[in-house]
């Protein structure tokens, strides 16, 4: 579960994305704004949980083992830490905000819930979490543990131009940074995983 919890805790990045919410919703009421928040955590939520319970079962039906799928994930989420490293990711994030065609004035659905919060990083670790399990309780602990993940993001949203204010560019730089140095430890494990599961390690 802690393993886990610092996967989805670090691809979803809560904190990362508060800024970029608080910018999505300028201009909005305070009501718009968690109501805005519950939509994309909620749409979020669905999104990953229906990775969790199927994406193993179309991964078989491709003909893709969960090995090979172990060591691409590791390789997708490796480059994901490099992003937040170098602050390529943040940077990213807000060209997707800052769309000149998003003049939509609910922006839940897109970007919010997906790509920001359910995005190729986040459905690859869902995937791989559950495959990883070895009971059903495990299996459920994977939906707990992502449920308090986006919970902690609905608060962040809802408090957001506090906390933004409280830590200020600069705390969010260095947290952006000590995620991403998680983050890449967790993806060479997931790589190592995979190498182990087709003999290519001998422990």
């Amino acid at each position: 579960m802690i393993t886990a919890f610092f996967t989805l805790f670090v691809i979803i990045d809560p904190i990362g994305l508060m800024p970029l919410f608080v910018a999505l919703t300028t201009g909005s009421t305070t009501r718009q704004r968690r109501s805005i928040a519950l939509r994309a955590v909620s749409i979020g939520f669905g999104i990953l949980v229906l990775f969790g319970f199927f994406g193993e079962a179309v991964l078989e039906f491709a003909g893709i083992s969960m090995a090979a799928f172990r060591i691409a994930g590791g390789l997708l989420l490796f480059l994901t830490a490099l992003d937040m490293l170098f602050e390529r990711r943040t940077k990213r994030r807000e060209d997707q905000a800052n769309q000149p065609d998003i003049d939509d004035d609910d922006p839940s659905v897109f970007p919010l819930a997906t790509p920001l919060i359910a995005g190729p990083g986040a459905i690859a670790s869902m995937i791989l979490l559950t495959g990883e399990t070895n009971t059903t309780l495990e299996f459920a602990s994977v939906f707990v543990v992502l449920a308090v993940v986006l919970l902690i993001a609905l608060t962040l949203f809802v408090l957001g131009g506090l906390l933004e204010r409280a830590l200020g560019p600069t705390g969010v730089n260095v947290v952006t940074r000590i995620l991403g140095m998680l983050l890449t430890a967790l993806s060479i494990q997931f790589i190592l995983d995979g190498l182990r599961d087709v003999g290519a390690l001998p422990y």
